[in-house]
């Protein structure tokens, strides 16, 4: 029997802070952290301007042609500049509601998130808060689950047990 295959994943960083190198990404690094230690792989990690058009732009290059996770970080609370969940929107092609849910249980400061979680192609698009903390907390809720929903997605054979 050969190994499991490494899932791939790519992390997206929103942050008009981080494009204009005002400030750091470290949410992005602790994503890949995270993802790294669940056995994906990150093939890519971007950084975008916040804005819906900026957002909805990068995630469809992200996830053309790719099987895998997409996870953003930023951009998901009640600022004007935060409109990730609406880039996001504009380019899913189905949402996965169960999931956004999940992730924003997990702490009082995650029911401020408006993420979402969606389908475009063979790519699961996870939307988590800008900080590190708060996008290590809300991807690790779901993170157990996501390897399946990927082979579900990929049409590959899977367990229902």
């Amino acid at each position: 029997m050969s190994a499991p295959q490494l899932l791939q994943a790519k992390v997206l960083t929103v942050s008009d802070g981080v494009v204009a190198g005002t400030r750091v990404d470290a949410s992005g690094a602790a994503l890949v952290g995270l993802l790294t230690e669940n056995a994906f792989a990150v093939v890519e990690q971007a950084v975008v301007a916040d804005g819906t058009e900026s957002v909805a732009a990068e995630l469809t290059r992200l996830a053309d042609s790719f099987s895998g996770l997409i996870v953003t970080t930023g951009g998901t609370g009640f600022a004007p500049r935060d409109q990730t969940p609406e880039g996001t929107r504009a380019v899913i092609e189905r949402e996965a509601p169960g999931l956004a849910e999940a992730m924003r249980l997990v702490s009082p400061l995650g029911r401020l998130s408006r993420g979402v979680v969606g389908i475009r192609g063979q790519s699961i698009i996870c939307n988590t808060p800008g900080s590190p903390k708060g996008c290590v907390e809300q991807l690790a809720a779901i993170i157990d689950v996501l390897p399946h929903a990927l082979r579900l997605l990929a049409d590959e054979p899977t367990s229902h047990e």
